[in-house]
């Protein structure tokens, strides 16, 4: 289901709206073909106590994983803020460096930068990205440890430095976190079994208006795919044209090649 994330959102969710809508019609067209609504009208009275039961279950269900995916999105976002931010922070300190060492490690905060824009982000969201790889922090990591310290009059200012290093790594771990698939399958197992029986149930109210239950199956329908797949979407934080902003970094590289001319 990973190319509907590249697609625009309204577009997705119509498919994903559609399709889901087609095959629930055609059940509510099976039941009532083979059940008229005299017969389904003897349920009435029990299938209404169960169905407002289920409801209730389910959609505290639902409202529970939708807030804790919505959380997850938000936090990547403030992760992928925080990881540029932490990256300047280390380039403006670098510049009160001696030469030698700025140089070092200015040009490693650029290419740490490029790495994550042209190359992480990429793999996170193929979810090809493994939390101890290295990666572009630990480029940045090993120009630190052939820095001579010694060199630095500022050791504080240094020490600084290798904290922000340290939050840097912190925020690059949370963000492949958060790029990794949050919801267990047996929670979406849950959901979209739990989906199925809400939408099934509505097949087997027996309304004269045989029009107006198309309608309610339709609508029911639209809602919980719509749902689904907005748990889906949010579940996929760095994936497709929904993902979070980039701006955070892009500013972040603009500033680090722009410090590094002026320099």
């Amino acid at each position: 289901m990973q190319f509907l994330l590249q697609l625009p959102p309204p577009i997705s969710f119509f498919i994903v709206s559609t399709v889901t809508t087609f095959l629930s019609l055609a059940g509510l067209y099976l039941v009532r073909k083979k059940y008229s609504a005299e017969v389904l009208k003897e349920n009435h009275e029990v299938a209404a106590i169960i169905f407002n039961a289920f409801g209730l279950f389910y959609g505290v269900l639902v409202a529970f994983v939708v807030f804790v995916t919505w959380s997850g999105y938000d936090e990547a976002t403030k992760n992928l803020q925080m990881e540029a931010s932490e990256a300047l922070d280390i380039f403006h300190i670098a510049a009160a460096f001696p030469d030698a060492p700025r140089q070092t490690i200015q040009r490693g905060v650029k290419d740490y930068l490029d790495g994550v824009y042209n190359d992480e982000l990429s793999k996170l969201a193929e979810e090809d990205l493994q939390l101890y790889s290295g990666g572009a922090h630990n480029s940045l990591k090993m120009l630190f440890a052939q820095v001579d310290a010694s060199s630095i009059p500022n050791r504080e200012l240094y020490g600084e430095a290798l904290k922000c290093l340290n939050n840097l790594a912190q925020y690059r771990r949370m963000r492949i976190f958060a790029g990794n698939d949050t919801v267990p399958p047996v929670i979406w197992l849950v959901l979209l079994v739990g989906g199925v029986f809400a939408v099934s149930y509505t097949f087997f109210f027996g309304m004269k208006n045989i029009r107006a239950q198309y309608l309610i199956t339709t609508t029911l329908t639209a809602l919980i795919s719509s749902i689904l797949f907005l748990v889906y979407v949010l579940d996929h934080p760095f994936t497709g044209t929904s993902r979070v902003s980039l701006e955070p970094l892009r500013e972040a590289i603009a500033v680090a090649h722009e410090g590094d001319a002026s320099g």
